[in-house]
């Protein structure tokens, strides 16, 4: 009896051991992810979350991503860089514009009439060009994706088919460029977070917005203003660039094998995916624009995006010229920007 006791104790204190010694690199962590839309946009929808869970799924449930929309976790949006760089949020996805100036080398994307009207093409290139270019303006965080969005569009409370139209029309912008290149075009630019569009709007602070179809039910465009204009063609009148970034202490802190599946699903693969937000669910919004009785879809003539590339290029111009006061050459950047650019849209065609 005294031996099958000690035996048992023994089988029993052995199969506690793995419990007291499991290594650290077994167990589950939980990442906060922090943005700024609502959990009904499409890139909550259709991006953050399938991401996440993807994350999630190839870590085998070891890795799980926590999202916080609306800015759940506290602040404001132009915050959010910093809150990943202090270890406020795990994880942000913002626009570096939201901090006019500070990203400057990645304003080349969001210049007038450069990025392409898909975002598959724009998200790739930016992709590239940070490996390039970038790594030193984002070095604070630890980037696991950037990209830029599909063409832009113009949603206001009177029509827009020509440059006169806009004079003195008060829009809001998203990047320091985007407003720069409305002054050119005689409109008065005002400069907010996207989540703010509603209540500005209600209030006769703005007239319009200019964001990417995609955004539109997010901030529920479509029943605040009855007007969408269209740029044609590419390059495309304006686009956004995005960050998706980590903290670096916490990244750095993940066991090994958990690194390897966040960085799996990061850099093109997270920009491809990202991309598809745009190109498939900006079309799916544009329909269901289109069949609203009150709202109107138009669509500049080739001959007036001319006029409007022309009175844009001093944007272009001013950026470069004052690029070496910044640190780095604006023509050498535009041109590689361009170049990639074109690359993968040709991929595409």
């Amino acid at each position: 009896m005294i031996a099958r006791r000690s035996l048992l104790l023994a089988g029993a204190a052995g199969l506690a051991v793995p419990a007291l010694v499991r290594p650290a690199s077994a167990q589950e962590i939980t990442l906060r992810l922090h943005h700024f839309l609502p959990a009904m946009s499409a890139v909550h929808r259709h991006f953050l979350t399938p991401w996440a869970q993807k994350v999630a799924t190839e870590s085998q449930g070891r890795l799980r991503i926590q999202i916080f929309p609306s800015m759940q976790l506290g602040g404001a949006p132009p915050q959010l860089f910093d809150q990943a760089r202090d270890g406020v949020a795990d994880i942000i996805w913002t626009l570096p514009g939201n901090t006019p100036g500070r990203f400057p080398r990645i304003e080349v994307f969001e210049l007038p009439f450069v990025a392409d009207r898909r975002a598959a093409p724009n998200a790739k290139a930016v992709w590239e060009f940070y490996q390039t270019h970038l790594r030193d303006e984002f070095r604070e965080v630890h980037p696991i994706t950037v990209w830029a969005h599909d063409g832009g569009v113009i949603h206001a409370n009177r029509e827009v088919r020509r440059m006169e139209d806009l004079r003195g029309l008060k829009l809001r912008f998203p990047t320091r460029q985007a407003g720069e290149a409305l002054r050119a075009l005689g409109a008065a630019p005002i400069g907010m977070p996207v989540p703010q569009v509603p209540e500005a709007l209600s209030q006769r602070v703005i007239d319009g917005a200019v964001v990417p179809w995609e955004v539109v039910p997010s901030i529920r465009l479509q029943e605040l203003v009855r007007h969408h204009t269209e740029i044609p063609g590419s390059p495309t009148f304006y686009t956004a660039t995005f960050i998706l970034a980590m903290n670096p202490a916490r990244y750095a802190g993940l066991p090994a094998e958990l690194r390897q599946v966040l960085d799996a699903n990061s850099g093109m693969a997270a920009a491809e995916m990202a991309a598809k937000v745009g190109d498939e669910q900006g079309p799916v919004v544009r329909e269901q624009v289109a069949r609203r009785r009150e709202n109107r879809i138009i669509q500049i003539t080739e001959a007036e995006r001319e006029r409007w590339m022309v009175a844009c290029r001093p944007v272009l111009d001013a950026w470069i010229n004052g690029s070496a006061a910044r640190g780095f050459d604006g023509a050498a950047l535009l041109a590689d920007a361009r170049g990639l650019l074109a690359k993968h849209a040709a991929a595409r065609s």
